[in-house]
């Protein structure tokens, strides 16, 4: 899976541990969640980090919501959930890895 390089514009806050936004493991690096949206630092700037197409997470026994235990991060128009290393949202009756 290949990530779109992208680069936020006029992006000033620069995230790391203690500046408040959700971090989100992905693959080799971390995102930060802000604004919808996930940024993680590239080379002097931060990129938006969103992986193309769509990838359904084929076994997932666990329903995801307020009270399951995992960390949501607001993604664009849904919520995404932290869990094992990965984001899942719910679409169609499954999950997504994002």
């Amino acid at each position: 899976m290949t990530t779109l390089h992208q680069e936020h514009p006029l992006h000033a806050h620069t995230h790391g541990p203690d500046c408040g936004h959700p971090k989100v493991p992905h693959g080799d690096h971390v995102d930060y969640a802000h604004d919808g949206h996930l940024h993680r630092e590239h080379s002097g700037h931060w990129d938006e980090c969103e992986a193309p197409g769509h990838s359904t997470h084929e076994v997932h026994p666990h329903a995801h919501g307020a009270d399951c235990g995992h960390e949501s991060v607001r993604h664009g128009d849904h919520v995404d959930y932290l869990h094992d290393g990965h984001r899942h949202a719910e679409h169609d009756g499954h999950y997504d890895d994002h």
